[in-house]
This record gives structure tokens, C-alpha cells and sequence, in this order.
């Protein structure tokens, strides 16, 4: 293991370091160490006791080294983890909306609070935004220092493993929020069975949607997506004409999720909606796409739109809302909990039979638990 300090831009806080799971060079891997040097809090912050951090497709990207996460402009050395939640330490000068002792999600979209779009009610799209995890030191980690801005509290009984869940399940809410179909009775359809698209059909199905189709080649996520009492297809089965036999005379379903970023599977998404319907675009795709805007946006009359991170604060209000009121439960979703040190295992378990890995601080190095739920 080695021992690495925050960059020098930052001021060490002195005696005090810590375990963590670092991004050191822009290359493939990542590095455990066991003396990661803490910083000082700055005016507006808060120290977090990572409870519960959640490893996503886009840290198998960050571990990999991808085009798309050198797209991201790393600030190497950083902490990865963007998913976590934990409970408040310590606070810095200026602070009042949190207080030692609070439990908080994070947002990894930190905002500057001060540009265009977060005096407009975009800060999810901040001029300025800087990302948890690549940007700025992540969850990853036994404690965290972030902006009290970046920090969503959760109330004092909230289960700290589905705090950690509720940023990627955030990411299906805006999907949803951005769509603006009333989905009590709405017929759904998603291509991409990982968890955003898990997140989304459970979601609907909470919110009272009518048919929610998943389109998923992997066996393990299609059991999951019955699991959820929605209809699981392969891509090569026949999605059009079972969207719309199941819709009868609307002639195709009400609103698409594009979820797994596969340009294959958008085709018969705009196929299997109905005229006049939605498509939202939440995968990020490889490369650029091709569509045929006189055929889907102007004859078929589809509103096309796409959805990145999650409103400030309504996402969070209404995703966290519905677990509290027990009509979604996150936990069902993780299937696997690691100690700090097993990240390169946990971006193993990605490509395999799991849905939410965990890393968990407290979890002692060589342990883990495999299960579904009471988180």
C-alpha cells in the first residue's frame, strides 16, 4: 500500500490521514492506500464519515482509464466514488444548514451556485461544475470533505446503504421528471436493464404506470426486471410488436427510456412508441448517432429530450420521499457489500451476476457479504 497526500492545491490536514481508494495516474488501475493525507476544511464545508459508497459503470470507466473517462479531464490524484452517503463530523466556518451528527447523501454534481444556470434552476448543469470522484475528492474513502451545498440531508432514520443509492436512483427520477408524462397508467418502455434502467422501471412501477417493458440480454438483470413485476425482452425479440400489441389502440407505448447507451437500441424504441410520444435519452452512446428527423421528430410529432445528473433539489425531494414512504426500496438492489480495499473485485462483480456493489469503510479488508436487501 502506499502513501499519497491531496494535491498540493489543497492544504493537508495536518495528523490526520486516512484509507482510500485514489486515481494516481493516468493509466489503467487504481490505488488502496492507507495513508491518504486529510485536508483542512474551507469556509462552507463539511467532513463526512463515509458510511456506504456505491460503485457505478461510470468508475469502471474512471479504473479502466476509457476514452470517455479521459473525456472527463481527471484531476489526478483525486479519490474516485461518486454514489455515498455518510454521516457529518466535523463543520467548517460559515455552515448553518448541517450540523454534527446529520446524515447526507451526496450530490456529485458540485455547483459553483453562482453562474446562469444555477440561478435559473439548472445547477445540475453548472457552468462551473465540478464532478465528486474526478474533480474533486470522492466517496471512496473513509471520510470526505465537500461542500455543505453538495450534501442532501436525509432524515435521522434513513438507511445510509439506500442513501448511497439514491444519486444513480436520482439519475432515473430525472429521466422521469424530464419526460413530463404523467406515468400513472402510462405505458413505459427502457432499453438498458443496469441500474439506471432497474431504477426507472421500479420507479414507474411505484408511480403507477400501466405496462413497463425493459429490453436487457443479460438472463441474471432480465430475472431481476420480473423480479420488479415488469416484462423483461431480449433485443432480439420482437419489441415493436409487443409494444404494440400491449398498448392496443394507441398503437405503441407513451414514453421511452434509453438507458443503456447502445446505438442499436434506439431503432426500435422510435418504433415502438405511439405518434406524439417521448423518448428520453439517459445512456451516454459511444459515438454520435444518426436520426431520421422527418420520419420521428416532425411526421411521428416525438419529443426527443435527454437527461443528465438530477434536479437540484426536487429530484432528491421526490426520490427520497418515495423510499421513506416505503413504495421503493433500494435496497433490494444491492447485491453485494465490499470492504475499501476490493475495488478491483467490486469492477469485476460489474460485468457479472450483480446489480449495486457496495464499498463499505467500516466492512475489516478480506470481507464480504453477499445479499439482497436490509440495508
Amino acid at each position: 500500500m502506499t502513501s499519497l497526500s491531496a494535491p498540493e492545491k489543497e492544504f493537508a490536514h495536518p495528523r490526520q490521514t486516512m484509507r482510500a481508494v485514489v486515481k494516481a495516474r493516468p493509466e489503467r488501475g487504481a490505488e488502496f492506500v492507507d495513508s491518504y493525507a486529510e485536508r483542512q476544511l474551507a469556509a462552507g464545508e463539511v467532513r463526512i464519515q463515509i458510511a456506504a459508497a456505491s460503485v457505478c459503470g461510470t468508475d469502471r470507466e474512471l479504473y479502466e482509464y476509457s476514452p470517455m473517462a479521459q473525456a472527463f479531464n481527471l484531476n489526478i490524484p483525486v479519490v474516485l466514488g461518486h454514489e455515498c452517503a455518510g454521516t457529518v463530523i466535523e463543520v467548517g466556518p460559515g455552515v448553518d444548514s448541517l450540523a454534527i451528527g446529520d446524515r447526507v447523501a451526496l450530490e456529485s454534481h458540485v455547483a459553483c451556485w453562482d453562474c446562469y444556470p444555477c440561478d435559473t434552476g439548472n445547477a445540475h448543469n453548472c457552468l462551473n461544475m465540478q464532478l465528486l470522484g474526478l474533480h474533486l475528492d470522492g466517496g471512496f474513502a473513509e471520510r470526505l470533505a465537500i461542500p455543505a451545498t453538495a450534501c442532501f440531508k436525509l432524515h435521522p432514520d434513513f438507511p445510509l446503504e439506500q442513501g448511497a443509492l439514491l444519486e444513480p436512483a436520482g439519475v432515473a427520477m430525472h429521466a422521469i421528471q424530464r419526460s413530463k408524462i404523467d406515468l400513472a397508467g402510462a405505458d413505459v418502455v427502457i432499453s438498458g436493464g443496469g441500474p439506471v434502467g432497474l431504477f426507472i422501471a421500479a420507479i414507474s412501477r411505484a408511480m403507477g404506470a400501466g405496462n413497463v417493458v425493459v429490453i436487457e440480454p443479460n438472463a441474471y438483470r432480465r430475472g431481476l426486471i420480473e423480479e420488479l413485476g415488469a416484462t423483461s425482452l431480449t433485443p432480439g425479440d420482437d419489441v415493436i410488436g409487443t409494444c404494440r400489441r400491449l398498448s392496443g389502440a394507441k398503437f405503441g407505448f407513451d414514453v421511452a427510456f434509453e438507458a443503456s447507451g447502445v446505438p442499436a437500441a434506439l431503432p426500435p424504441l422510435l418504433e415502438a412508441l405511439r405518434k406524439e410520444a417521448t423518448v428520453v435519452a439517459v445512456g451516454i452512446p459511444g459515438r454520435p448517432l444518426e436520426l431520421d428527423v422527418a420520419a420521428y421528430l416532425i411526421k411521428k410529432g416525438l419529443t426527443f429530450t435527454g437527461s443528465f445528473g438530477r434536479a437540484l433539489w426536487g429530484t432528491w425531494e421526490n426520490i427520497a420521499d418515495l423510499v421513506a414512504s416505503g413504495k421503493l426500496d433500494l435496497s433490494k438492489f444491492i447485491t453485494h457489500r465490499l470492504p475499501l480495499s476490493a475495488l478491483d473485485e467490486a469492477i469485476e462483480l460489474l460485468s457479472q451476476e450483480s446489480c449495486k456493489v457496495l464499498l463499505i469503510p467500516g466492512l475489516p479488508d478480506g470481507s464480504e457479504t453477499i445479499s439482497k436487501g436490509d440495508a
